[in-house]
């Protein structure tokens, strides 16, 4: 199979060379053009603050505490981040809010070039845990979806998310939720939030049930939690993919492991630089990571949180580490194999990424 060729306005130019403002110009429109795949976006966490506020102002909720001045999310730390994400899904209480959202999501998203994009779900916020509730979520979810694909060349597949902070019983609500609404559009289970709450192990249940119903798996660690995070993901629930995983570089022993394993890591660059795990990209071990042999994703989180999005993660990195088109055609190739959908989607995917 061939590689893709899209348009490359640095080819033949030295590397080494800085780029007048042309060609950045160039090379950054290139870059929000191409065809990308994100495998890491939480749902609540892609809703841009002027619809939140929106939302907030047609039900009379008093939201002000979680912006800032410039109207961004506001936040200090990372569980002050999680209290801002919690407090502003007050306001996302139906599922035609959810509707709505994910029309949203999807349109922010297909502006990026992003053609593929797996979200993460969680029956918490959809419904409180109950499966009849979820199955009226869910199918507002897929209508957006199906509307955003047909006008703007989007597909969207989702993974049931369990909040680990929530604790392991009402994990076990969201794999229920995800195993009785698994199939061609909800195709994955995993886990967010607090990630120095208990073990991951402590989830192995719900982990369990979300298997047996034929779903793909990933969770969080590695962020937050150090590399024994990642050592119980992989040893405790058998994930394929992790969330995260950036603080393996700590442990080469692991970062080996991984790489064998051939365990996808879902990394979130702008994300880590936001939340304070790296003072920039410059000092972001994605590139070590890939040199070691780990497949590694790029993807943007929480996107308005961190302000970032698909262009600009892939910018930063060009500026970081010097990479381009072939790099980020590489990556997108690497998502669409990691991607937790079926064989004849991803084939489409492949397709399309090699003809745009």
């Amino acid at each position: 199979m061939s590689d893709p060729k899209p348009f490359d306005p640095l080819a033949g130019r030295d590397p080494a060379a800085p780029l007048d403002e042309e060609a950045q110009y160039l090379f950054e429109d290139a870059v929000r053009r191409m065809p990308k795949c994100e495998l890491h976006l939480h749902h609540e966490g892609a809703a841009p603050p002027d619809f939140i506020r929106q939302l907030a102002s047609e039900k009379s909720v008093n939201l002000s505490g979680i912006f800032d001045r410039d109207g961004g999310y506001a936040y200090a730390d990372f569980p002050d981040f999680l209290r801002v994400y919690e407090a502003a899904t007050q306001v996302l209480k139906t599922p035609e809010d959810y509707h709505r959202l994910t029309l949203a999501v999807l349109e922010q998203s297909a502006e990026h070039g992003v053609i593929y994009c797996e979200s993460f779900l969680s029956p918490d916020f959809c419904g409180g845990g109950d499966v009849s509730a979820w199955r009226e979520y869910l199918a507002a979810i897929e209508d957006a979806a199906g509307i955003a694909e047909r006008a703007h060349g989007i597909t969207l597949r989702g993974i049931v998310t369990a909040v680990r902070h929530f604790g392991p019983e009402t994990a076990k609500r969201s794999a229920l939720c995800a195993a009785e609404t698994a199939g061609e559009f909800i195709t994955g289970f995993g886990m967010g939030g607090d990630e120095t709450m208990g073990h991951q192990g402590d989830f192995a249940y719900a982990f369990d049930m979300a298997r047996e119903a034929h779903l793909k798996l990933t969770t969080h660690a590695g962020e937050f939690g150090g590399p024994e995070s990642i050592r119980e993901a992989i040893r405790d629930l058998r994930v394929v993919r992790i969330g995260h995983g950036v603080r393996a570089i700590e442990d080469m022993a692991l970062v080996e492991e991984i790489a064998a394993r051939g365990i996808v890591l879902e990394v979130c660059p702008g994300s880590n630089v936001a939340l304070g795990l790296y003072p920039d990209i410059a000092a972001h071990p994605i590139k070590r990571l890939q040199e070691a042999g780990v497949n590694v994703t790029v993807s943007t989180d929480d996107p308005p949180f961190f302000h970032t999005d698909m262009t600009g993660e892939f910018v930063q990195l060009n500026k970081s580490f010097g990479w381009g088109i072939p790099e980020f055609c590489a990556l997108g190739h690497s998502a669409i194999a990691a991607a937790f959908c079926s064989e004849p989607l991803r084939a489409r995917l492949k397709k399309q990424m090699e003809t745009n």
